[in-house]
């Protein structure tokens, strides 16, 4: 038996990820640019067992089945093709952040997964072979894959559709507070509302505007322009969510809460401080800020009505194998 642990952590998408071209591995519709969560993270274990006659995942120190096992037990199947190794496996996997709630929880999972994996198989992955295989369990975990300010480049098959770094961790000091609304699991999940976003008829205009936020994006990111970067960040968060709201059925994450925080975030910028709002499918909110005014921007989201807990995390680095 070999057992391997490794760690992710999640990340935040400024430009989103949302439909696929191929569905089946992930191929996205448009490419993304994140930031990579230090503080939050996935411990997952991985364990190939002769004795185990079925693959079995224990999530947050709870026995999962149905879906949750089935995907990972095609992530194990790659695997296994891969090496030709005949053995099923014993996941162990916990997160220190809310599962399912619009924190990129399946993207720390898959990318933490799929090197635990790969490596208690006996395979030694470059990063752009561990952010292919990553993004076939869950397409933005490719992005938890390598560290810092991450790129999604959209690609036109399995080989070349990966994440890969634009700026390391230290290069730009950010702080993400997540303003934590809701820790239940979302009762839609992102798989199902990537399928449904082509029925949104605004989501032939949101693709056809995609290079055009990524080129913004990456630009603010390398010259550390916040203002520029506050801006493009919500637009692309609102136009992801009226795709969301205007798909068949329509999706509609955000609650009350959700709302007075993006309208605070936007009375605190224009009082002058560096903040901004993105928000992925849930109704928690990720509040953007200059780590200068990070104590300041916390203390302000937890005098909010609906605010449970604020998580702070500045940039994160790339997945990594842990050793006892």
């Amino acid at each position: 038996m070999t057992t391997v642990t490794a760690q992710s952590h999640p990340n935040i998408a400024f430009i989103k990820y949302w439909g696929d071209r191929d569905a089946s591995l992930h191929i996205p519709s448009n490419g993304s640019i994140s930031m990579n969560l230090e503080g939050l993270s996935t411990h997952t274990q991985v364990t190939f067992d002769p004795g185990l006659p079925e693959d079995r995942l224990a999530l947050n120190r709870h026995i999962s089945k149905g879906p949750a096992l089935q995907r990972v037990s095609a992530m194990l199947d790659r695997v296994r093709q891969m090496t030709g190794l005949n053995l099923f496996a014993q996941v162990t996997s916990s997160n220190n952040f809310p599962t399912g709630t619009g924190i990129a929880s399946s993207a720390s999972a898959f990318a933490a997964l799929a090197l635990a994996a790969s490596s208690a198989a006996g395979l030694t992955l470059d990063e752009c072979d561990l952010s292919r295989l990553a993004r076939t369990g869950s397409g933005s975990a490719c992005r938890s894959v390598p560290g810092g300010f991450v790129e999604w480049q959209t690609g036109s098959d399995d080989e070349d559709s990966y994440a890969f770094s634009i700026a390391p961790p230290d290069y730009w000091d950010l702080v993400d507070c997540v303003a934590i609304l809701s820790k239940k699991h979302k009762p839609v999940g992102s798989k199902e509302g990537h399928q449904s976003a082509g029925s949104s008829p605004l989501q032939e205009a949101r693709l056809a505007d995609a290079p055009r936020r990524l080129d913004i994006c990456r630009r603010t990111i390398l010259e550390r322009d916040f203002d520029a970067l506050a801006e493009i960040v919500e637009q692309d968060c609102n136009m992801m969510h009226a795709v969301m709201m205007t798909s068949l059925p329509g999706l509609f994450y955000w609650e009350p809460a959700t709302l007075a925080v993006m309208q605070a975030v936007l009375e605190w910028r224009k009082a002058g401080l560096p903040v901004c709002y993105t928000i992925d499918a849930g109704s928690n909110v990720h509040v953007l800020c200059l780590a200068s005014v990070a104590d300041r921007v916390d203390q302000n989201l937890r005098e909010i009505e609906g605010v449970q807990e604020v998580l702070i995390a500045r940039p994160g680095g790339p997945a990594r194998l842990e050793y006892s």
